[in-house]
């Protein structure tokens, strides 16, 4: 098992073990919070179907092309991880296990079983990956597709951009709370978001080293010290 394995193991491993730890109440809270990101991502599920599917199969799946599903070229937000563990059933999270530990495919991603993807809601950088090809045959004479798209390219940071609350920051956030840590929480790792992070709270003059917002308190009850 290489690294980026490891990793992607030990994040499922950890969101899986402490929903259990959180209890049906609380999970059903954080459940709660997902609804409007659910909704979206359904939308842009079915443009990408209606505008995309017969492009993208030829091109990824057919020819091998394409940079997308390739292995370990998939990034994963620690929030992608918790949100599709919240909606799947045990047996689906252990196909996901099952597909870190022993990959179909070495030149492919390792979430790639024998019947597709084996990611029920899959993570948002994936999902919004196009290749240049692709937007070349699909937006060349369609303008109002491309606009459709940047339209939800625009939706998208309103889930993982920090320059407000968020719902990856809230989640992570409440995985924090619980003493959890993960590399892929890129919302409290990575510098440049921390910055964006920063700059937010300065703007709207909060103390010094917050670290959850409403809905994540919410979320957690008083579980959150």
């Amino acid at each position: 098992m290489n690294a980026y394995q490891q990793e992607q193991l030990e994040a499922l491993t950890m969101v899986r073990g402490h929903l259990d730890i959180l209890g049906a109440a609380t999970a059903d809270r954080l459940r709660s919070l997902l609804t409007e990101y659910r909704s979206f991502r359904s939308r842009a599920a079915d443009f990408l179907e209606t505008h995309f599917q017969s492009t993208c199969t030829e091109t990824c799946y057919r020819s091998n092309r394409s940079a997308c599903c390739s292995k370990d070229g998939i990034i994963t937000f620690f929030a992608d991880i918790a949100v599709n563990a919240l909606v799947s059933s045990p047996e689906e999270l252990a196909r996901m296990e099952a597909a870190i530990r022993h990959p179909l495919n070495e030149f492919k991603c390792i979430y790639l079983s024998e019947n597709g993807c084996v990611w029920r809601i899959k993570p948002i950088v994936c999902e919004f990956f196009l290749c240049d090809e692709a937007e070349r045959k699909v937006f060349g004479n369609n303008s109002v597709a491309r606009e459709q798209w940047e339209a939800f390219q625009v939706g998208k940071k309103a889930y993982t951009w920090p320059d407000r609350p968020v719902l990856f920051e809230t989640i992570e956030s409440a995985y924090i709370a619980q003493g959890c840590r993960s590399s892929l929480m890129y919302l409290h790792n990575s510098p440049g978001l921390l910055r964006i992070r920063r700059l937010r709270a300065e703007k709207e003059n909060l103390p010094v080293g917050y670290e959850f917002s409403k809905d994540a308190k919410s979320a957690c009850g008083d579980r959150i010290r």
